[in-house]
Order: structure tokens, then sequence, then C-alpha cells
């Protein structure tokens, strides 16, 4: 008997790729959305096709998607995010693999990454990966409010296929994910009690911009690997701007 699979997703007006995103999986046998309250047809649109919606406030990254996973029936898990495309190849070879019932807990897949319409292939995109499908008898998330990762009581391996990751809709819809991320690693860092100060400020952001822009190779792609840069560097900003707002209790 093949090993069932649940698909899960974290959502948040994301009405544009819902069905796209459900088509996609046809091969799971259960489809999850834990969403934070969305505002335009996305939980409508879900339900309609037979997923199950369970509405719940955003915290965190971590607890949203250590929420979705007490739900799941099933061991298997594929957790990809709604900007991200399943290819039907990738979903045979995610099948294929959990059918081999081996001792691997996890896959990561590689993620091609693109923005404002163009394949972004350097600044850091050259070994950009994540883990989108495991068991979770033997995995978890590390808890990071952002830039979440799972941690694995097993063996990983690497899926041949990749996902597609367009995570740009539109400049504000972009610069207000890089808010939402500024804000809760200032948050981890005020948890850890760690104070800005100058080098805060001043170097990280441009060591921030140089590292991905040369370093990192962004400059071959040209403007749109300068705006990604740039953009970035500022996120860097933000957070400890943030983390400086929260020591001063300022709102």
């Amino acid at each position: 008997m093949e090993p069932k699979i649940t698909a899960l997703a974290i959502t948040l007006n994301e009405e544009i790729n819902v069905k796209r995103y459900i088509q996609s999986l046809s091969f799971a046998d259960e489809i999850i959305f834990i969403d934070s309250n969305s505002t335009d047809a996305t939980v409508s649109i879900a339900k309609e096709l037979g997923v199950r919606v369970i509405q719940r406030n955003f915290d965190d990254f971590s607890k949203q998607r250590s929420f979705a996973i007490q739900h799941a029936k099933n061991d298997w898990i594929v957790f990809f995010d709604l900007d991200e495309i399943i290819t039907p190849e990738l979903g045979k070879e995610i099948v294929s693999v959990i059918s081999l019932q081996n001792d691997f807990a996890a896959y990561y897949v590689k993620r091609i990454s693109f923005f404002l319409g163009k394949q972004i292939k350097y600044g850091g995109c050259q070994t950009d990966k994540c883990i989108r499908i495991f068991n979770k008898k033997y995995c978890s998330y590390n808890g990071n409010l952002v830039h979440e990762s799972i941690t694995t009581n097993g063996k990983t391996g690497f899926l041949k296929n990749r996902v597609n990751h367009y995570s740009y809709k539109s400049f504000e819809n972009y610069n207000e994910k890089l808010n939402l991320y500024s804000k809760l690693q200032a948050e981890t860092l005020y948890l850890k009690n760690k104070r800005p100060n100058l080098y805060h400020f001043f170097i990280r952001p441009h060591y921030r911009f140089w590292w991905q822009y040369i370093y990192r190779l962004g400059f071959l792609d040209q403007k749109e690997g300068f705006i990604l840069a740039y953009i970035h560097s500022f996120a860097v900003f933000k957070r400890y701007f943030q983390l400086w707002m929260m020591h001063r209790k300022i709102d």
C-alpha cells in the first residue's frame, strides 16, 4: 500500500494562485490551507475546489506551519508556497520517492526564482533550496519567526526536478513581504535582548548589498540584480530600525 500524502499551505490573499496551485496537487490525498484571514476570494475558491480551510491569526511562520502539520491526517507532507509552481514532472517525482519507502525523512527541492518577469540566476539564487517534502514523524520546524526551516531526525535527499518561484506580484506586495520579514527578524533579536548600534545601521546594510551584488554575482542579473540587492539591503536597515523602536517602546 502506497503512503498517502497531505499537501499543506499557509495563505493570505492568494486568489490569483489558488486554482493553479490546487490543480497541481492532484497527486495529494488531502489538501489543507491555514488561512490568515484573507480578504479576497482565496478561501471561497479553495473550498469550491475541495480544500479544507482552517483560519488562524498569523503570528509567525513556524507556528503557522506547525499548526498546519497538527491537522494533517497523513505522515508524508508536501508544503509548498502558493507562489511556487509544482510541475507535473515534479509531482510524479514526489510520488515516486515517497513510494520507495526508504530511510529518507525529507527532500530538498531547488528553486528557480523570477523577479519583475525575469529569471534571477545570481545574487544567492544559485543555491536556493528548501525542504518541501517530509515525513512528520521525523521532522519539525525550527521555531524561527521568519526564514523557518525543517529540522530532521533522518536522512535528507534532493529531488531532480525544480520548482519555479514567482515571489513578485507587484512592487507594493514585494515590499510588504520584506517589511514583514524585517519585523519578524527584529522581534527575534528583541527576544534575545540584542540592541542595535551604528554598525548595524551603517555597515550591515552596505555589507548585504555588496555581498549580494558583487560576491554572489548579482550584477550579472543586470538591473533586476541591482534592484534586488538594493531593496534587500534596505530591508536589513529596517530590521535594525524596528529593533531600535522596540527597545524604545515606539510603535
